[in-house]
């Protein structure tokens, strides 16, 4: 029986499978494509022969959907094609062409399948002739490997707010989290990069297995050397324009003799299995409103990025008193003539003494209610139009060049509620950044959203849809804006809870395939096409001046609820005035109304209600924000 014609056969049914997933409205958990998709990865784990297989299905249903006009396939299986591609053990030459040729092909689809193609068909143009490089640079970024040439670090943080997320979804997220960083140390992860270009670059010439055990007798120190090697070797080929798969191996075979003697090698030799770690999850219970700010700040003194005016603020500002400003003077200028004018840049310091911090103007407003927008999550200048699926705030303060900055991943599980109280976290960190310029944030800050149902929430067959657009409103849009996130993680906010619950088989370690955190890797590690929000700043002031205006921050829907109060009604027939009890009371909206033409134009409306509810995302197509 052969053996390669039954594997191929069970990819294709696979495959088969996700594609009618990705067609089905409504897809129940058997044909979910994100789990179909999950458990189609897992076999290049279980099979590292199947890499080769798994991608020449998928290319060849890639090219039919082009045909056929079937462009809702392309995204969903060029994604999983590219991961497939990463994970393998080895691909052959005319495979790597077949994918190269077909990303340029779809450069003529219009926007996002262009822009994702672009982006992949450079990446492919570099892995022909250097294999294992799109693996390389994931496992490097992810783990912040220590790097001569990029030193920079990148952090993903998991917020899990207790009070959404159900107590078994935090256990059983941390326990997966903590058993893979417990299984890849940093050594792992390196042994993980030098087998992995090796075998990418040589497949079944090179005894993968006994490399393994050779580098994992030897010291971190050892290991270390050999993966630096690794790491120039690859930057080398992927800086030479001129070169190939050939030179590459060439400069690679030296690295491998370094290790193993031609007399150790097995005369027979097959493909291992090399696994790809998660990126490193920094968890955090969110029990605190400004825990964002701290984490935040905490990462960018990790990374270094500080300046020169971070350590002007930390000097000690002069006493007032004579003889500390002397003592203050002979430590300083001790070195020069002691005349204070003849110092060079002495204006700059005296300037500098009299220098005001930038602060917020509180400024009153004569009216009873206002709506004011500010786009606190405007796309940079210079950034893709189309790449990604990400509630993305990337700050405006942050200078040009995003490849050479860290990069902060925040990722929030959870309903609106948990992305509504993200959004005031994050309007109060510009906040801070507004009244302390030193401490604005030197790096690329990305918001990645889970949707989870909560404990309170009824999840029945016939209350499962609507529960979900109700409390779920934002991954809803996202699931509009792009159908891959809709298809691979929209569609898992119930299985996640119900993969939670169930009881731990005891027949395997429970973190051998931990679902959730490979769900959350994936989306980090593909989601293309940034989605960018506008987060809304209402505030209330009243005619009662002896009561404080009522400031809130949100992102898709704010429900106002008024007390009932009295008023004075006049009488036209006696001209005499009369106390009236009335439901609610009267409010007057402030408000800029978009027109056609692109110009802002203000508005005002005055009712008299007991609530209101305001909704950036409308629940029919057309229709705008809603009072």
């Amino acid at each position: 029986m052969d053996l390669s014609a039954t594997e191929a056969d069970l990819v294709y049914q696979k495959i088969q499978a996700i594609l009618r997933g990705l067609d089905d409205q409504n897809p129940t958990q058997h044909s979910d494509p994100g789990m179909l998709r999950w458990t189609l990865h897992k076999s290049l784990d279980r099979n590292p022969n199947s890499g080769n297989i798994m991608v020449d299905v998928l290319i060849k249903e890639l090219e039919k959907a082009e045909l056929e006009d079937n462009l809702h396939y392309i995204i969903p299986l060029l994604h999983t094609l590219m991961y497939a591609i990463t994970k393998a053990a080895y691909i052959s030459d005319e495979l790597y062409e077949q994918v190269y040729v077909f990303c340029k092909k779809i450069l003529t689809l219009p926007k996002p399948y262009c822009t994702i193609g672009l982006d992949y068909a450079q990446r492919l143009r570099t892995e022909k002739k250097v294999p294992g490089f799109s693996y390389q640079k994931m496992v490097v970024l992810e783990q912040n490997l220590k790097r001569d040439v990029n030193p920079h670090q990148d952090k993903v943080l998991l917020f899990l707010d207790p009070a959404l997320v159900s107590e078994a979804v935090c256990n059983t997220l941390l326990r997966e989290i903590q058993g893979s960083q417990t299984s890849h140390s940093s050594v792992s992860c390196m042994i993980y990069v030098i087998t992995n270009c090796i075998q990418a670059a040589y497949g079944k010439d090179t005894d993968i297995a006994l490399l393994q055990q050779v580098l994992k007798d030897k010291s971190p120190e050892e290991v270390e050397l050999l993966f630096q090697d690794v790491l120039s070797v690859v930057e080398r080929g992927e800086q030479d324009s001129a070169g190939s798969r050939q030179r590459h191996s060439e400069r690679l075979r030296e690295v491998y003799k370094k290790v193993i003697s031609s007399q150790e090698e097995s005369t027979i030799s097959k493909l291992q299995r090399i696994l790809l770690p998660s990126p490193k999850f920094s968890v955090h219970l969110w029990t605190d409103d400004d825990q964002l700010w701290k984490e935040l700040m905490l990462f960018m003194r990790e990374a270094g990025t500080t300046d020169a005016e971070t350590e002007y603020v930390k000097e000690p500002e002069l006493n007032l008193d004579s003889e500390a400003n002397e003592q203050h003077r002979i430590s300083v200028w001790s070195n020069d003539s002691g005349i204070e004018k003849d110092l060079p840049g002495a204006e700059e310091k005296e300037s500098a003494k009299l220098y005001r911090k930038p602060c917020i103007k509180k400024k009153g407003a004569d009216v009873d209610s206002v709506v004011l927008l500010q786009n606190l999550t405007k796309a940079p200048k210079g950034s893709r139009a189309a790449t990604l699926q990400r509630l993305s705030g990337q700050s405006t303060e942050v200078p040009a060049g995003p490849d050479r900055l860290p990069t902060a991943r925040v990722v929030i599980l959870g309903d609106d509620r948990a992305l509504g109280r993200l959004a005031k976290a994050y309007y109060s960190f510009r906040k801070r950044e507004a009244r302390r310029p030193h401490r604005t944030l030197k790096a690329n800050l990305q918001f990645y959203c889970i949707p989870i149902l909560g404990e309170g929430v009824d999840t029945s067959a016939d209350m499962e849809s609507s529960a979900m657009s109700d409390i779920c409103e934002i991954s809803t849009y996202l699931g509009q804006v792009d159908p891959w996130y809709d298809k691979n993680i929209n569609t898992l906010y119930d299985t996640i809870t119900k993969l939670a619950l169930m009881p731990p088989c005891p027949s395997r370690d429970s973190t051998s395939d931990p679902f959730i955190l490979d769900v959350a890797s994936y989306y980090l590690r593909f989601g293309l096409q940034p989605v960018f929000f506008q987060i809304y700043s209402v505030k209330i002031h009243f005619r009662d001046l002896t009561l404080e205006p009522v400031e809130d921050v949100f992102l898709s829907e704010l429900k106002i609820d008024l007390q009932d109060c009295t008023f004075t009604k006049l009488n036209t027939l006696t001209r005499k005035k009369t106390v009236v009890d009335s439901r609610g009371a009267g409010i007057q909206v402030h408000y800029q109304k978009a027109l056609a033409s692109h110009r802002e134009r203000e508005e005002s409306l005055v009712v008299r209600t007991s609530g209101a509810v305001i909704k950036t995302i409308s629940n029919n197509e057309g229709d705008g924000e809603k009072c």
